[in-house]
This record gives C-alpha cells, structure tokens and sequence, in this order.
C-alpha cells in the first residue's frame, strides 16, 4: 500500500428476520497508532435504514393536528432524526467505544419514535393501519443497530 499503512478486510454476518446481513469493515492499521475505519455512515444499512424511518415519521406526522406542530409533530420528528444523526456521529467518533455509545443513544430515540407513534394512534392523529409501516421499519432498525453494535463488541 505504501507510506507504512497495511490494508485489512474484517467481516461479518447476522441475520435480521429473514435476510442475511453481511458487515465489511476494511481497517488501515498504522504502525504504531490507531486502526482507523474507512467506511462511511452512509454506507451503513442500520443508517440508510434510519433514514427511511425520518422519511416516513414526516409523512405521517404530515397529518398531525396543526395545534401539535410544537407538541406531538415536533418531538416524534425529532426522535426520528436522532436515530440516523446518532448511527453517523458514532461512526465519526475516534473509538469502538464511542460508536457504541452513540449507537444507544440511536436505540433510545428509536424507542422513543415507537412511543410516539403509540401516543398518536391513541389520540387517533393516526389510524392503526398508517402507523403498521412505521412500526416495522423502526423494528428492522432497531434489528440492524442491535447488530452493528454486537459486530463492534
């Protein structure tokens, strides 16, 4: 590779419901410093996967009583977009540790998206049948998180 660096391929697998997932992690491991990752968070699925759940929190919430758009509307979007915000902050981060921390954070503000939606179908701002697609997608999520953070430990 030139300049010292030596170039690594880890990889591994977990399945989530019915498909398998394959993780690649390619590593430059300096001599004498730290192994530095090269992936981007958005070629991370769990990411990529958060961001379909932002996606669909705002359609739904897009029919949210006017009078929540500071209340219910606001706090369930932000929750949202915590979840993809915290997978790429993590993966920013320095250290496994870090990334792993911040990968709680992502599951929490997955936890608290799910609630959300549970609020809304019983203020019936959404019927049970609209919030189905969100509530999948927040558990194929949630799946994906878990299984990031379990290649990490």
């Amino acid at each position: 590779m030139g300049y010292g660096h030596e170039w690594t391929v880890v990889s591994g697998q977990w399945t989530v419901g019915a498909e398998q997932w394959t993780v690649v992690r390619v590593t430059i491991h300096h001599p004498g410093g730290a192994d530095m990752a090269v992936r981007s968070y958005t070629e991370l699925i769990a990411w990529q996967k958060a961001m379909d759940l932002v996606e669909a929190v705002y359609r739904v919430s897009d029919g949210f009583p006017k009078d929540e758009r500071f209340g219910l509307t606001s706090q369930l979007r932000r929750s949202a977009v915590s979840v993809p915000s915290n997978i790429a902050e993590g993966q920013g981060r320095w250290g496994t540790g870090e990334f792993v921390h911040f990968l709680g954070i992502a599951h929490g503000s997955l936890c608290e998206v799910e609630t959300q939606v549970h609020i809304a179908v019983r203020l019936r701002f959404i019927a049970p049948e609209t919030s189905d697609p969100v509530y999948r997608l927040a558990t194929e999520v949630g799946k994906l998180v878990q299984g990031l953070r379990k290649s990490l430990t």
